[in-house]
């Protein structure tokens, strides 16, 4: 499979209207609501319980809610990890729109350069969609190269997320080069939907902890030509003091701490997290 070759290979946006009708027993009846459908989603029975449990820390809807989502746009998500948020993006956008997992290309990496990882996420979510084709037949994987990222045909996309990224992106000196693609793919009007974990103040770009400032994160997308439409406080979590020994991975999910400890980070839970929207004017 040349990965390279399907990084360019974006389907062209569809134009369903938003509301679909169904004919039964001889009776027209609506399709749900924008609202309604993506509650239906976030309820799936296919969703992995593990991933149902972290609801309470990601609060999908009204995050997607915030970012404006809407079943018939076409979405990209990018670098979805083990498909999190893509067993609700998916079949929430599979008859009317378009849902683009963008991954990291492993071919565009060096051997050593974190090509063996890159390929057992891209090989794992490959896996995953193909696995249930009534959720994902439709669902897209885009490579891209992380030094020349590129997202799709320029002004093709209604909405791009990215959960929780940023940090590794700093660190690694791709910033500026990721909300660049995320400005070129989007349309005018197009939203950047960003959460990340928030840390108190700026931190230096090959920052340890995983929390990035929000300063950093806004000054980041204005620099792409972003401007910021809103902030939403929907995944703050206060209890989280930020100082933890190994930084957000300290915390659930990841728990890296002693056992002894569990009852502590248990009860602190998830990162406090920013939640931003930007739109491409």
């Amino acid at each position: 499979m040349n990965f390279r070759t399907l990084s360019l290979v974006m389907l062209a946006v569809l134009g369903t209207p938003t509301l679909l009708h169904a004919q039964h027993a001889g009776h027209t009846t609506a399709a749900p609501t924008s609202s309604a459908a993506l509650d239906q989603a976030i309820a799936g029975s296919w969703r992995t319980p593990a991933n149902v449990l972290r609801d309470k820390y990601r609060h999908p809807q009204q995050t997607l809610s915030f970012f404006q989502i809407k079943p018939n746009q076409t979405v990209i998500e990018i670098t979805p990890g083990g498909g999190w948020y893509s067993e609700i993006l998916a079949p929430y956008l599979r008859d009317q729109g378009h849902y683009i997992a963008a991954v990291v290309d492993p071919s565009a990496l060096p051997a050593g350069g974190g090509r063996d990882y890159q390929q057992r996420n891209f090989d794992s979510l490959k896996k995953k969609f193909e696995a249930a084709p009534a959720q994902y037949d439709k669902a897209q994987m885009a490579p891209y190269a992380p030094t020349t990222p590129s997202f799709g045909a320029p002004a093709s996309a209604d909405l791009v997320l990215t959960f929780r990224n940023v940090h590794n992106w700093r660190k690694a000196g791709q910033a500026e080069g990721m909300f660049k693609g995320f400005y070129d793919v989007l349309k005018p009007g197009g939203v950047l939907g960003v959460v990340e974990h928030r840390a108190t103040k700026d931190v230096p770009a090959d920052d340890d902890t995983g929390y990035v400032g929000v300063a950093q994160v806004i000054a980041l997308a204005e620099a792409a030509g972003f401007k910021l439409d809103e902030q939403s406080e929907v995944n703050a979590n206060p209890r989280d003091t930020k100082d933890h020994p190994n930084g957000v991975w300290t915390l659930p999910p990841t728990n890296q701490h002693d056992a002894k400890d569990d009852a502590k980070y248990q009860a602190i839970g998830e990162s406090d997290r920013m939640t931003l929207r930007f739109v491409k004017p």
